[in-house]
């Protein structure tokens, strides 16, 4: 198998991502659904910049490297809504909090990011096809 990634597999790694968060709500696993929610955005984010050939590994080998390309080169070229690109920044805060504080995450926040991340990856799928 190549180690190459390309956009179609990047959207593949986002729907399992997709598929975990659900199953991890399902189970109670509140901290694990909203890290897999984050990263279904992150691949979908990652296919989109490789399919606009900006997926600079020194610029987007960091999280926040990312983001921000995204934001630069997706949203802002109106592929995208700035709703989307908001929500993106909304799911990685609150996988933040997950990943790295004890602070509580109610349920209705992690079914949101869920539904976020669904949508978002939705709107990158239809962006690459």
């Amino acid at each position: 198998m190549s180690s190459a990634f390309t956009p179609a597999k990047y959207l593949i790694k986002a729907e399992r991502a997709l598929r975990a968060a659900r199953l991890l709500i399902e189970a109670g696993e509140i901290e694990g659904a909203c890290n897999r929610a984050y990263y279904a955005m992150y691949d979908a984010a990652h296919a989109a910049l490789l399919a606009e050939n900006k997926a600079d590994f020194k610029i987007t080998k960091t999280h926040s490297g990312l983001i921000a390309a995204f934001g630069l080169h997706i949203v802002s070229t109106n592929k995208i809504s700035r709703d989307l690109g908001r929500s993106f920044n909304e799911v990685e805060q609150l996988r933040l909090l997950a990943d790295y504080t004890g602070e509580e995450i109610t349920s209705e926040q992690v079914y949101s990011a869920v539904k976020k991340a669904e949508t978002f990856v939705a709107a990158i799928s239809r962006m690459l096809s």
